[in-house]
């Protein structure tokens, strides 16, 4: 989840089943990458932007049945940095755009579902899931 104030960053996914879908930048790890490194690489790749403060925030068992594939996917929140939002990859993302956690656009990518049933406020994992301590929340 990269932040920029109170807004995050989706994309809107080309290819997803026979659909569309938006999503949070992301991918796989490299062989020895931390999950820090992934989320500042991937977001750069993806997005064409720089992020800092990144901190994980949580998992989810996600299974596509349509694809048969099965996937854990790791979620981590941090503040947009630098950089000029760019479609880096037209043909995984068609656009990307800054969002209300209030008020996210459908359809949503199947990590990102499932990463809400256990989040539902998003502004809760602003600095990762001990936010809520810190906060007294």
């Amino acid at each position: 989840m990269v932040w920029n104030g109170d807004k995050l960053l989706l994309g809107k996914r080309i290819k997803y089943g026979n659909a569309y879908a938006w999503q949070f930048p992301g991918g796989h790890l490299e062989f020895g990458e931390t999950v820090a490194q992934c989320a500042e690489r991937e977001v750069a790749e993806e997005a064409g932007i720089s992020v800092r403060n990144i901190v994980q925030c949580g998992y989810t068992n996600d299974v596509f049945i349509n694809t048969d594939k099965h996937y854990v996917t790791l979620f981590v929140s941090c503040d947009y940095d630098g950089g000029e939002v760019t479609v880096m990859e037209p043909d995984k993302c068609e656009s990307w755009r800054w969002f209300s956690p209030d008020n996210l656009p459908e359809p949503l990518f199947l990590p990102i579902r499932n990463f809400l049933k256990q989040y539902p406020d998003l502004h809760v994992l602003r600095y990762g899931p001990d936010t809520q301590a810190a906060l007294h929340i």
